[in-house]
């Protein structure tokens, strides 16, 4: 099997922060970010890697970020490793895999904008009709295309889940001007992901978006449209009776909700199938957005 890289330790670099996924390093006054192999579903982390996936998130990310400057200004400096200052490449096991990026002031709210009814969003309709405070038409079923994309904010944990909230308590919480600001900027961008994705066959469900402050203005942080943000399906593969297609971490979390997993620390192993098939979708996703096969 192809080896992975789950863990990093640049002993030359100052440490700044481990996520689920990506170790954070300080770089003078930027930041290095490096996205491992790990996965994490129902925000636990598991003991296995998932080969490329790293690389997929981090070259991905740097396609999107590029395409979507017109929209908003970014943190990326480079993701080219030939790029880096020497300091980095010295630590090739970084190459495809590392982003330098300019430091913001997270604004401490996940973005989330959804164009179809699944997930969190879909339980929460079951129960009342509508998702963080946003009314929805009755009798929609699983997995509807929403009549216009809606915009869904959740708290962002430090540990176990993220909460959804309504526009209202992230107005309360960032302002009224900054929640405005991101608010249009996420549906911007989502809008500008499904008119790039669509001819690709792709329907993008849902997705996250991370701001911060630099400047004075919020720029787009962290990762953008990958397969760990997002929800990647095939299209015509999308029906409310059986699972659609997708090409993200659904594939990890349908195995776990069949083997029945009480989604509590610590994770069990993932067979070596789903390991495998879950770095080929990320593989594929990769591919079929870009129209270039990642270089490994």
């Amino acid at each position: 099997m192809t080896s992975t890289l789950t863990r990093t330790e640049l002993r030359t670099l100052s440490p700044h922060a481990r996520g689920k996924v990506r170790d954070i390093y300080e770089f003078e006054d930027k930041l290095l970010l490096v996205a491992t192999d790990r996965i994490s579903a129902f925000d636990v982390v598991f003991p296995d890697g998932i080969p490329h996936k790293g690389q997929v998130l981090t070259q991905l990310s740097a396609y999107w970020f590029q395409r979507t400057r017109p929209i908003v200004d970014n943190h990326l400096i480079t993701a080219n490793f030939t790029e880096m200052p020497e300091t980095i490449r010295r630590f090739e096991e970084l190459r495809g895999r590392v982003s330098l990026c300019r430091r913001a002031e997270v604004l401490p709210i996940e973005c989330v904008v959804r164009g179809y009814l699944e997930g969190s969003a879909w339980k929460e309709y079951q129960a009342g009709g509508s998702v963080c405070g946003v009314a929805l038409p009755p009798a929609l079923k699983r997995r509807s295309r929403l009549a216009e994309p809606i915009f869904t904010p959740a708290t962002k944990a430090v540990t176990g889940h993220d909460e959804n909230i309504t526009f209202e308590e992230m107005s309360r919480r960032v302002g009224a001007e900054a929640a405005q600001t991101a608010r249009d900027l996420s549906l911007a961008l989502y809008r500008f992901a499904r008119e790039h994705l669509e001819p690709k066959g792709i329907v993008l469900a849902d997705t996250k978006f991370e701001f911060g402050w630099l400047g004075g203005k919020l720029i787009l942080i962290d990762e953008v449209l990958t397969p760990d943000s997002s929800r990647f399906w095939v299209e015509g593969s999308v029906s409310a009776e059986g699972e659609p297609i997708s090409y993200d971490k659904q594939y990890v979390r349908d195995y776990l909700e069949s083997i029945r997993w009480n989604k509590t620390p610590p994770a069990p192993p993932l067979p070596p199938e789903v390991i495998d098939q879950t770095s080929r979708r990320y593989l594929d996703i990769y591919a079929r957005i870009t129209g270039r096969e990642l270089i490994v």
